[in-house]
């Protein structure tokens, strides 16, 4: 285990999550890599797609691996004066502690926005806190978790 798998783990343990940390000897940085790894459709994965707001905001847009987050929807659901942009790897990085590929839904400072899609599904895999582990939790935890809103935030 390196130390973000490491860092992950300590967390679900110090705030008792129940969830599922698994670490996997492919590279899960994309979504198709993460199913391919566990043996898994790709939809039952979630992206994690990191946003910065004009007010200098962490969001942390989570939609179902297939689909594509919109950052004019996010715009729009949050009321905001400017579209949010995506956060660059660095930025990534700097504010979730975690590199890209293998960040989790939950553990940073951010505001979480949830697709509806995502809870469709009783349960999901996320980042796992690398790019070779990724965590199993149900969609009612991952929400319980995070304290995330849930918003249509896909594109089409």
């Amino acid at each position: 285990m390196n130390q973000y798998d490491i860092k992950i783990s300590d967390y679900l343990k110090e705030n008792k999550i129940n969830a599922d940390h698994l670490l996997v000897k492919k590279n899960c940085h994309s979504v198709s890599d993460a199913a391919a790894a566990v043996n898994e459709k790709v939809d039952e994965f979630v992206k994690n797609v990191c946003m910065v707001d004009d007010t200098d905001r962490l969001i942390v847009a989570i939609v179902k691996g297939e689909d594509r987050a919109s950052t004019s929807r996010v715009y729009k659901v949050l009321n905001l004066d400017h579209r949010p942009k995506l956060a660059s790897e660095e930025e990534v990085f700097r504010r979730t502690g975690f590199p890209v590929g293998g960040v989790p839904s939950f553990g940073f400072n951010a505001l979480f926005l949830v697709d509806l899609k995502v809870l469709e599904k009783d349960y999901i895999y996320t980042g796992g806190g690398s790019t070779q582990s990724l965590i199993k939790i149900e969609t009612g935890e991952l929400l319980k978790v995070n304290s995330g809103k849930v918003f249509r935030i896909r594109k089409k």
